[in-house]
């Protein structure tokens, strides 16, 4: 039997083609991209471009392929472990209102790629969390990949794990008292400094 060990993805180009009968057919990589993801607002996309966007605060390498199953999001260059979770205002779809920010922070169970199965214990495996918000409030305007239009809170995880409130998720509100906002230029003092061990405790 052949071998089902996992595949590591390689980083497409975009000019590569779609295929059928060992001959081009027409559209390219480049071409589905532009079909599928061109949709920066949606929830799931911008999520993605949440992550990549901290990257490149961070000076994470950006020339991979990004590991949708990893245990956590980044890895700084000096080892820290970061989480990234994304919220904003402003939705694709017509809104009577500006949508309220909260963000999931659930303990998870961490799942191994290479076949050995879920962990026994959940907990949140980073030792950062990067909470990014697309603050702008202006539809006509809106471009998220403004770099301006985002502010960043961060937390050392320690901090969610002390909550005496919910486990679950944290409210834009709470995040205010705990941290203040940092802007794209900010985000990697910011990080640095969530890092170290002596970081304090709250629960609010």
């Amino acid at each position: 039997m052949a071998s089902l060990a996992r595949i590591s993805a390689s980083r497409k180009t975009g000019a590569e083609q779609f295929m059928s009968a060992g001959r081009p057919v027409g559209p390219t990589v480049a071409d589905f991209w532009g079909w599928s993801r061109s949709d920066l607002l949606d929830n799931t996309e911008r999520g993605v471009l949440a992550e990549f966007i901290v990257a490149s605060a961070l000076g994470i390498a950006v020339d991979g392929v990004r590991e949708g199953w990893a245990v956590w999001d980044l890895t700084t260059p000096d080892g820290v472990r970061v989480e990234v979770k994304s919220a904003a205002y402003l939705q694709s779809w017509a809104q009577k209102d500006l949508s309220r920010i909260s963000f999931n922070t659930p303990k998870t169970l961490a799942w191994d790629t290479d076949g050995w199965g879920y962990a026994d214990a959940a907990r949140r495996h980073a030792q950062v969390y990067v909470f990014a918000l697309l603050a702008h409030t202006d539809k006509a305007t809106v471009n998220p990949l403004d770099l301006d239009q985002w502010v960043f809170y961060v937390l050392p995880t320690a901090v969610l794990d002390g909550r005496a409130r919910s486990q679950h998720s944290i409210t834009l509100k709470t995040l205010q008292a705990l941290t203040g906002a940092v802007g794209f230029a900010s985000l990697r003092q910011a990080v640095c400094l969530a890092a170290e061990p002596a970081a304090p405790l709250s629960s609010p």
